[in-house]
């Protein structure tokens, strides 16, 4: 099966807010985080990933429905388990749902899902999700007992979490790399899917490559970054390509 490339927009509309958060009338507001997912689309991209944040610091509610309404692959919306934001997936039936820790004061998700501390509300978030024919996927760090978790809350996939792999260097990386390998196998085994995300760039996803069983990348910043000076297509063209070298 190819690996799927996930473009993630929340950094398209982090630049919009920075100037419009307080004017999202105005007829000058850009960049247009679903013009950008358009053409994330039209170069390759196998999917779109929006985080709808409580404190909707990027991708807002207008966004996430104007994404459901026009994108001709999938939304993969990320989410946390508030009951306003489930409400809002409960909704908008997007096609994935990938549930994450948020903390407000984080620049970025910092780390994994704790299935295990907040089993019984995320049951009943995906027993919801389910039940509206969303498929779910919980954003996990490597660990065996949040994998066991997530098969038991019957989750079709996981996300690996990636962010400690990308940030290591020397033995310390091969050490996070062998957890992932170690997890991937584990979840495959299990009847988990597996994706993974955070901190991916073009530079260290060749080596996430040793990870078995993967089925979608989700890469946001490192794709918005280059599209800086490549432009947009051009940049998920590239790492699309990177993706095509997946052969695990």
């Amino acid at each position: 099966m190819p690996l799927r490339l996930g473009v993630n927009i929340d950094h398209a509309a982090t630049l919009r807010q920075a100037r419009y958060a307080r004017d999202p009338e105005s007829i000058l507001v850009e960049p247009d985080p679903v013009a950008a997912a358009l053409i994330a689309e039209k170069a390759g991209a196998n999917g779109i990933t929006a985080h709808l944040r409580e404190d909707r610091r990027h991708i807002q509610d207008r966004d996430i429905l104007r994404l459901k309404e026009s994108l001709q692959t999938k939304l993969n919306l990320e989410m946390g388990n508030a009951p306003e934001i489930v409400a809002i997936a409960l909704q908008v039936r997007a096609h994935d749902a990938c549930l994450v820790p948020e903390n407000r004061n984080e620049v970025t998700t910092e780390g994994g899902l704790d299935c295990l501390t907040h089993y019984a509300a995320l049951n009943a978030t995906i027993g919801q999700l389910h039940a509206v024919g969303t498929v779910v996927s919980l954003f996990i760090d490597p660990d065996p007992d949040q994998i066991q978790a997530a098969r038991d809350l019957k989750a079709e996939y996981i996300e690996l979490h990636t962010g400690a792999f990308a940030n290591a260097t020397g033995d310390t990386r091969a050490q996070e790399l062998k957890r992932l390998i170690e997890s991937a196998k584990l979840a495959h085994q299990l009847g988990l899917r597996v994706n993974a995300g955070h901190g991916l760039n073009y530079q260290n996803v060749r080596e996430l490559f040793a990870v078995p069983h993967l089925e979608e990348l989700n890469i946001g910043h490192a794709i918005i970054s280059r599209a800086l000076t490549t432009g947009l297509a051009t940049a998920v063209k590239e790492m699309k390509a990177l993706c095509e070298e997946y052969r695990l």
